[in-house]
């Protein structure tokens, strides 16, 4: 993930360890995709004897799933729960500054 956006160079991380929070918001991503995943395997197949039928299934979905709540918790912590992350149009005209160029 780049340190600073491109367009307006504002700082993704805000603090060290700042996406941490991130995990709680793929786990809540998580717990609603498998709950869907669950009933719509039963809707389905209508079969409630057969555990590796859903165990496959939901495994399958979790780890198909895994890039878009790895992105997207972090789209979501960034946009909707970080009150004081906004965007500011001087600091998207202002160069960046050379020592931060040489961590990117």
């Amino acid at each position: 993930m780049h340190k600073r956006c491109s367009h307006c160079h504002l700082v993704y991380e805000r603090e060290p360890g700042y996406f941490y929070v991130a995990m709680f918001v793929s786990y809540a991503f998580n717990v609603a995709e498998l709950v869907i995943l669950g009933v719509a395997t039963y809707l389905l197949t209508g079969n409630l004897e057969n555990p590796w039928l859903y165990l496959i299934v939901l495994f399958s979905g979790a780890i198909i799933l895994a890039p878009f709540n790895y992105r997207y918790s972090r789209v979501v912590l960034m946009y909707w729960l970080s009150p004081g992350l906004r965007f500011s149009r001087e600091m998207a005209e202002a160069p960046p500054r050379r020592d931060e160029d040489a961590l990117q």
